[in-house]
């Protein structure tokens, strides 16, 4: 049961854009406000059967966006990461390379990373350093089925 003074705010898109003309295509995402962002990293699974995960963060907040191929990121949210339930509602996002869409995942939610193509590449910005505070936590990925 979620507690009520501290709720966990859902993930959310920010939609990217698309131009394209004679010169070629420009992907953009005018919606995104990168001031928070202290670090920056790619993420390539080595296959698409592989779902890294769970994983996530009480106070880290990080932002996806598929720079090759797609992924599906799936996401729970906590409420209490010390008595962990394993009847958390996953929400699964897909993000492709056709538009610069970032998907914001706040603090406290987990999340497991599947890539749907071979080869693509996922672009992760977080609002903490590497180092910068002890705020990772990893459950099986079979945990929540």
């Amino acid at each position: 049961m979620p507690n009520p003074q501290f709720p966990v705010p859902s993930p959310q898109y920010l939609e990217g854009k698309k131009h394209q003309d004679e010169r070629g295509i420009v992907t953009f995402n005018n919606e995104f406000d990168a001031s928070q962002i202290k670090r920056i990293y790619t993420i390539e699974n080595h296959s698409s059967e592989f779902i890294r995960g769970w994983q996530g963060h009480k106070v880290e907040q990080r932002w996806f966006a598929c720079i090759k191929g797609s992924f599906e990121i799936s996401v729970i949210p906590i409420d209490d990461f010390e008595k962990l339930s394993k009847d958390g509602i996953i929400t699964k996002y897909l993000l492709t390379e056709e538009v610069l869409t970032y998907l914001h995942v706040p603090s406290g939610c987990i999340t497991a990373i599947q890539a749907k193509e071979n080869n693509s590449k996922l672009l992760v910005l977080s609002d903490y350093s590497l180092g910068e505070i002890v705020d990772e936590y990893r459950f099986p990925i079979d945990y929540f089925l």
